[in-house]
């Protein structure tokens, strides 16, 4: 049987004791209904162990870890994800934490809606707690970091991948999958995905001046989260 996977929030420098705290301990204890001697799997610094409950309060569940066991590691893919409707972005984040992205940068585009702009800066603390509750679910040993919303050159100056592609309505002839077979093997990449309207015309140049190439999915025209689920599943596939 498969045992449930938690990603610590505290641990020892010698990885041998570790701790689920607030809302995670909650659930454990007044939910599961842990008990002292109960096994789990458990992250803690980015190694999974087996652990063992140790202790049970309520803000608070303490853990004897053991040995180390083998672990996936995250796709070296960071995806630069223009802020766009927010319930539709955070099941972009949620998906796209599950297929194992290592990065995701939200970009406060041109044609970003003005309101959710000013509001991205209060949810990035939302975001980043549901990336950490899909890593879990996804059995992931480590959470994909979340950067705070920047405008598109501060986004662009933190990409700093081997190869860097920006998926573009107006790209009618270079697919992602051609274009990732030029892509050297272990090195980072990095995926660009528009607002709605898609980029303004200086942002498409800025990212060519950036050294980003522009690239299709086909003939469809998808919606953010979808173009960012599709893409990473063939980034996956072809590359990693």
């Amino acid at each position: 049987m498969t045992r449930r996977r938690w990603i610590a929030d505290t641990w020892n420098e010698e990885r041998t004791t570790a701790a689920l705290l607030g809302d995670q301990a909650r659930h454990l204890a007044r939910v599961l209904r842990a008990e002292r001697g109960q096994t789990f799997d458990m992250v803690a610094g980015g190694f999974l162990h087996r652990a063992e409950v140790d202790s049970v309060r309520e803000d608070e569940v303490t853990f004897v870890l053991h040995e180390e066991q083998k672990a996936d590691t995250a796709l070296p893919v960071h995806l630069l994800l223009a802020v766009y409707k927010f319930d539709h972005l955070e099941w972009g984040i949620e998906k796209a934490t599950e297929l194992g992205v290592a990065e995701i940068s939200p970009v406060l585009a041109r044609r970003t809606d003005k309101h959710l702009a000013l509001a991205a800066a209060k949810r990035v603390e939302r975001w980043r707690r549901i990336a950490h509750e899909s890593a879990q679910q996804s059995r992931r040993t480590d959470v994909p970091l979340i950067h705070e919303p920047a405008k598109l050159p501060a986004a662009l100056a933190s990409a700093q991948a081997g190869t860097r592609l920006l998926l573009a309505e107006t790209e009618q002839e270079n697919t992602l999958a051609a274009a990732l077979k030029s892509h050297a093997a272990g090195s980072n990449l990095a995926l660009a995905i528009g607002p709605e309207g898609g980029w303004a015309p200086d942002e498409m140049n800025q990212f060519r001046d950036a050294g980003w190439a522009q690239v299709t999915l086909g003939p469809r025209i998808l919606r953010a989260e979808t173009a960012a689920i599709a893409a990473l599943a063939i980034a996956s596939a072809l590359l990693f």
